[in-house]
């Protein structure tokens, strides 16, 4: 079953179901679900950093529609660290084409205006240096988002999500690594909020638990934190390079909680400070015990 088969099914409010192969077809389990590469060449890093989990090849497909989600909330250029660099995410759109994506969309409901946010964030000329059709940077259009049931929510039981954001056969989730005033850091849990619609400051209130609740429906192939700088304070829009840490880094996961959870390391927390990671992994969306983590380090 695909992504967008689980979705509709989801969506229908019908029973999901699994299968298995029988244990003679069955490869033992050697990638790691946790890649975290580190170098000076950002489109070197985050190709390393996919490679380690199997390559591009494992999570897109010819003729796959591909959403690349950034954070590009803020009217930001890349060295403030509030959006995520635009050279990360064109390394991910790059394994995306290279390997049949048909579309490889991009977009945000931004916090500052939209067209400032996309501009200055360094993400309109990166879309344009394709030079290609196949990849999409759309501003957000009301008309897209549309009621969902979160028939797993415990603090949410609906909320408007942005379609595409749950049609998509492959949503690769690329937020940047910061600060936030309120939820103490921003990773990837919390960039879904920039895929949904409806009054977000409602969110605010049991942030933890509702970001948590959204990951059931908002749910990653992908998790790719960028780590190239990371904004220590004064989050989630930043403004002074004082704030600003380069690390050079790129965390790369399947499993969305244990690169958030890995996330918080790199600002000297622990998983269980972020009520969002600690939510999440009570409700089974993944694994926050980094010592129960398969993970595996590279330096280029």
């Amino acid at each position: 079953m695909n992504r967008r088969q689980f979705i509709q099914q989801a969506l229908a409010f019908s029973a999901g179901f699994s299968f298995s192969l029988p244990e003679v077809f069955a490869a033992p389990v050697t990638r790691p679900d946790l890649a975290i590469v580190t170098g000076k060449n950002y489109r070197d890093v985050v190709v390393q950093s996919i490679e380690l989990l199997g390559g591009i090849e494992q999570f897109v497909h010819t003729g796959d529609t591909v959403v690349v989600k950034p954070n590009i909330g803020w009217d930001r250029n890349p060295e403030q660290a509030a959006n995520t660099n635009p050279l990360v995410v064109k390394g991910l759109i790059e394994l995306a084409l290279d390997a049949g994506a048909s579309r490889v969309d991009l977009f945000d409901h931004t916090c500052n205006e939209k067209r400032r946010c996309y501009q200055n964030s360094g993400m309109v000329d990166m879309v344009k240096s394709f030079g290609s059709k196949k990849v999409r940077l759309e501003h957000i259009d009301p008309r897209k988002f549309i009621p969902v049931q979160i028939e797993k929510g415990k603090s949410l039981t609906s909320w408007e999500i942005y379609e595409q954001a749950i049609s998509a056969d492959v949503y690769i989730n690329v937020p940047v690594a910061k600060h936030h005033g309120l939820g103490v850091l921003s990773l990837g849990l919390k960039n879904s909020m920039g895929v949904i619609g409806g009054n977000r400051g409602k969110l605010h209130h049991d942030l933890g638990q509702r970001l948590a609740d959204l990951a059931t429906v908002v749910s990653p192939t992908l998790t790719v934190i960028d780590a190239t700088r990371i904004l220590l304070r004064n989050g989630p829009q930043g403004g002074s390079l004082d704030d600003v840490k380069q690390l050079d880094q790129v965390i790369a996961s399947v499993d969305p909680v244990a690169a958030d959870a890995y996330g918080t390391t790199l600002f000297g927390l622990v998983p269980e400070d972020i009520a969002s990671t600690v939510a999440a992994n009570k409700m089974g969306l993944g694994q926050m015990d980094l010592t129960k983590v398969n993970m595996r380090k590279k330096t280029l």
